[in-house]
């Protein structure tokens, strides 16, 4: 490992399992996690509390450049707290109101240009792994580890329906995979910083995989990328 920061960019569509496989990864690593996807959402959070409606592109952007919203994280025991205005929202940030709010808010020029920002300037700070759906082409176009982790649709929406029928009854299979096939033609045809793979990313299709096998596979590219990285 070089003395620089092990820097891995893993991008891909919503509900592939970024989140939970990043986790993973980072603790055998021994690196931190960043969970640019839970920034999102904090600026989605935020405009709904604020009665903002998240497809009023003006609204939000004022928003955010006016400096009432402060997003930041903070790292303890190698987990990320996700703050909004200096308050931890992690137990807000998971529904999917905000998760779709994010999606559209995601779009807007002013939002991602203060949370790339903010993700490339904690990035410099440390070893991690960044996921999301621009790290490899926007965020951290440098990284040597670069993996696009897709699965398909339906096994996307079982896991998402999965994760969130305990705290969402109302929840349908259904319902789930038409907002996830919605929110993927949202995130491929935004005009900034569309969702896409970088051309030296490593293409994961995990349709087929357990979890542990989606781990070993990206800690194998990792390996390839930087040398004996465990």
């Amino acid at each position: 490992m070089t003395h620089k920061p092990l820097l891995i960019a893993l991008d891909g569509p919503v509900s592939a399992g970024k989140s939970s496989l990043a986790d993973a990864v980072a603790r055998r690593l021994n690196i931190l996690h960043l969970d640019t996807g839970a920034m999102y959402r904090a600026i989605g959070l935020a405009a709904l509390q604020q009665g903002i409606d998240p497809a009023d592109e003006q609204a939000v952007s004022n928003l955010v450049e006016s400096g009432r919203v402060e997003v930041d994280v903070r790292f303890a025991d190698g987990h990320q707290q996700t703050l909004l205005n200096g308050s931890p929202v992690d137990d807000l940030i998971r529904s999917q109101q905000v998760g779709s709010a994010a999606s559209t808010v995601s779009r807007y020029g002013p939002v991602r240009r203060y949370l790339v920002a903010r993700q490339q300037a904690i990035a410099r700070q440390q070893s991690m792994i960044i996921d999301g759906r621009d790290i490899g082409t926007v965020v951290l176009p440098g990284a040597r580890a670069k993996v696009f982790l897709t699965a398909s649709p339906e096994v996307r929406a079982r896991r998402r329906y999965e994760q969130i029928r305990g705290t969402d009854p109302a929840a349908t299979y259904e319902a789930v995979l038409s907002e996830l096939i919605q929110r993927d033609r949202q995130d491929r045809e935004r005009p900034l910083d569309p969702l896409r793979q970088a051309e030296d990313a490593v293409l994961l299709d995990t349709t087929g995989f357990s979890f542990d096998q989606s781990v070993e596979a990206i800690l194998r590219i990792v390996e390839a990328a930087y040398g004996q990285a465990r």
